[in-house]
């Protein structure tokens, strides 16, 4: 690898994928190692469009990547991708996280309970439901109403994010804005910055198409709600609609 690379901590993200070095096609071994020492490989192919996935395979760490991912990109996303790989196994091993629930039925009484433990049961929704048509935000509350959707993409992520989400989307029964008021309602929840910061770094993904999540995730749907004060991904919106992993 040539040495006027940008250095491993230098974030290539600024500039789009694509731009740079070449990377060969086929299977390169990579410098990176796993931290069990295994060797990772790093797989370019032409069929390969978008996103990244990582896997084992006889005893290496295989990163999948397509082939105009430039070797200054891949100095960033190889340690990114065998650092989820490891994460993921780790889970596995200790018997993995509790699954998100499956039925609307189950997500209004997860609603019920985080309104009762961290909003005095103030927040009473009318339905929550999960929606696959929500692909420009996580979730979406409409007040007159009193109707939640989440995002049927927050499935996949742990408990605590998804916890989030709906305490987000509870909070606007209470205070229909994003005002000082809302976001005093979410103080007494923990995990709250560190699940924003899981958001944003998910909603970077899907700019990029990362594990399979499309870049346009313009919603498209009828039901808009509050304009202002969405939290969005730094730099990562599309145009003509809103950007990545809106919460409003």
């Amino acid at each position: 690898m040539s040495d006027q690379l940008a250095p491993a901590h230098q974030d290539p993200r600024r500039t789009p994928i694509g731009r740079g070095t070449p990377g060969p096609l086929g299977d390169s071994l990579s410098r990176h190692r796993a931290s069990n020492g295994a060797p990772v490989v790093v797989r370019r192919t032409r069929r390969r469009k978008n996103g990244l996935s990582a896997f084992w395979e006889g005893g290496r760490a295989v990163i999948a990547v397509p082939s105009r991912l430039s070797l200054e990109d891949e100095q960033y996303w190889v340690p990114h991708m065998v650092s989820r790989l490891e994460g993921d196994t780790r889970a596995r091993t200790a018997g993995g996280r509790r699954r998100a629930p499956e039925s609307d039925d189950a997500l209004m009484r997860r609603c019920r309970a985080l309104s009762a433990r961290y909003l005095g049961s103030r927040a009473v929704p009318e339905s929550v439901r999960w929606v696959t048509n929500q692909n420009g935000r996580w979730g979406s509350c409409t007040h007159a109403r009193k109707t939640i959707r989440i995002s049927h993409h927050v499935k996949g992520m742990p408990e605590w994010v998804l916890d989030y989400v709906l305490l987000h989307e509870l909070a606007h029964l209470i205070h229909p804005n994003h005002s000082a008021g809302f976001w005093a309602e979410l103080d007494s929840y923990a995990e709250q910055e560190r699940a924003k910061a899981f958001l944003d770094g998910a909603s970077f993904a899907s700019a990029r198409n990362i594990q399979g999540m499309g870049a346009d995730m313009d919603d498209g749907g009828p039901d808009s709600d509050i304009d202002g004060g969405e939290l969005t991904a730094g730099g990562s919106g599309t145009t003509g609609g809103p950007p990545p992993g809106q919460l409003f």
